[in-house]
């Protein structure tokens, strides 16, 4: 199945604003699973901290 999704105001964004829009993203979904009770502290903080890493993002987003 081929889907094109077009989205004016994402192509207009450079790589490094797309990959903060996704570290972003990412970490709202990490916080969503630590509120339901899904992960732990200690599993958020961990996978937190492992995608700052791997994708370059300081400590204060």
């Amino acid at each position: 199945m081929d889907v094109t999704i077009s989205n004016p105001a994402w192509e207009k964004l450079s790589h490094a604003e797309k990959k903060h829009a996704l570290f972003l993203a990412q970490k709202h979904t990490l916080e969503l699973f630590l509120e339901r009770g899904a992960i732990s502290q200690a599993q958020f903080d961990k996978s937190l901290g492992d995608m700052r890493e791997k994708m370059g993002e300081g400590a204060n987003e």
